[in-house]
């Protein structure tokens, strides 16, 4: 029966680790994998979460089995830094551990199916992943354009998506940093959006990877809350993978909010089974470990001073790629208005190999590149790079 199956092209991300790594030249430049770096180009483990998992060695007592909820303490710990310590729609809201954001994403769109959604509506571009879920699961993607060519979201885009996806419909929105684009609606735009939300009836699915890695944990999660306090149910995937800087760990949470408090037990029910049949139950480390982080004010505070270096470093990159204006046909400026690890550059698949081969610079061929990347040291290099393959 082996012989049946169709041989599938390599995740083209994967494909770029392999040619960077074969890559002897000294100056290469990755801009591909989507993970922080320092301006040293490590991608370390914060002291927080090596704190809290001493803390873990030497304290727990048992790896038996949590159940397909996960580790609940790590659930509710996370809940005030997501929806507020003040959320009005506390009590309407609950969680469930998964295998990283994309668990999380995973499981919410199924559920959504589930409930009875027929098709979704997503902005183009959009985080790869999502299409891939979505055709895996079976449900109908209709896209929009999320992003205008000057460099901002396209807001007219998706207000007429959200009145006119009718019935049995939703709409996924990145809550904050965009993948890949790093364009992200403004305050005043969420407010837009939500209000037709609210008017529309279609069910938000909110996906925040990178809340904390914009402009802050709480301007992070404005635009979700805002979302939130205007409707009546909705979903949200949460990732610690990239906040936590725990990748290989796969720390997500899935959330629901419901019209009445008696609605989550039925919602529950429902994702506990989805996720026994998928994955049975999340690794338990990485949620152990924000767990801890999340109880223990010092390590809280310790962990959100190591996110906000992240975070200013990666203004500082961008600020410096904004002053650098037009390089070659690119105008960098838009770069320094945009937010979180990645941005798409208006590059071909040809300059993108052209970068690649002369110049080292290794980045997705749709011009995505990961912010992060950069350095002082080498940031100069990438402009002129770019201004010399688009000239």
């Amino acid at each position: 029966m082996l012989e049946r199956l169709t041989p599938q092209a390599p995740d083209a991300l994967l494909a770029l680790i392999k040619l960077y790594a074969a890559d002897p030249r000294p100056d290469k430049i990755d801009l591909g994998v989507g993970v922080y770096r320092t301006g040293q180009g490590d991608t370390p483990i914060f002291a927080a979460v090596k704190q809290a998992e001493q803390r873990l060695l030497d304290e727990q007592d048992s790896k038996s089995y949590l159940g397909p909820e996960g580790d609940m303490g790590f659930v509710n710990a996370l809940m005030p830094h997501v929806f507020g310590a003040n959320a009005t729609m506390r009590g309407r809201i609950s969680g469930m551990q998964t295998p990283g954001g994309t668990g999380a994403v995973r499981l919410a769109v199924a559920l959504a199916q589930r409930a009875g959604v027929e098709k979704l509506h997503l902005g183009k571009p959009s985080w790869p992943n999502h299409a891939q879920i979505l055709n895996d699961i079976g449900l109908d993607i209709v896209w929009f354009e999320h992003a205008r060519s000057d460099g901002t979201a396209n807001l007219e885009a998706v207000l007429d998506t959200i009145s006119g996806a009718g019935p049995n419909a939703a709409v996924l929105l990145h809550g904050a940093c965009h993948n890949p684009t790093g364009i992200d609606y403004t305050p005043q735009q969420w407010d837009a959006i939500a209000d037709a939300l609210a008017e529309s009836g279609a069910f938000p699915i909110i996906d925040l990877a990178y809340q904390g890695l914009g402009h802050g944990m709480e301007e992070d999660a404005y635009g979700m809350r805002r979302v939130l306090g205007a409707v009546p149910e909705a979903f949200v995937a949460y990732s610690c993978d990239k906040n936590f800087g725990v990748y290989r760990d796969r720390v997500g949470a899935f959330y629901a909010m419901v019209r009445e408090s008696g609605d989550l037990d039925k919602v529950f029910s429902n994702a506990n089974a989805l996720a026994r049949a998928a994955w049975s139950m999340p690794p338990d480390h990485g949620g152990a470990v924000a767990r801890i982080v999340l109880r223990d004010p010092a390590l809280t505070e310790l962990w959100l001073d190591e996110l906000t270096q992240m975070r200013e470093r990666m203004r500082q990159v961008r600020e410096r790629l904004g002053a650098a204006g037009i390089a070659g046909s690119v105008n960098l400026a838009p770069l320094a208005h945009q937010n979180g690890l990645f941005s798409t550059l208006p590059v071909t698949p040809e300059q993108v190999v052209q970068l690649r081969e002369e110049h080292a610079i290794y980045m997705a061929g749709s011009g995505r590149i990961n912010i992060a990347g950069l350095t002082a040291g080498n940031i100069d290099k990438f402009i002129g790079a770019v201004a010399a393959v688009t000239s």
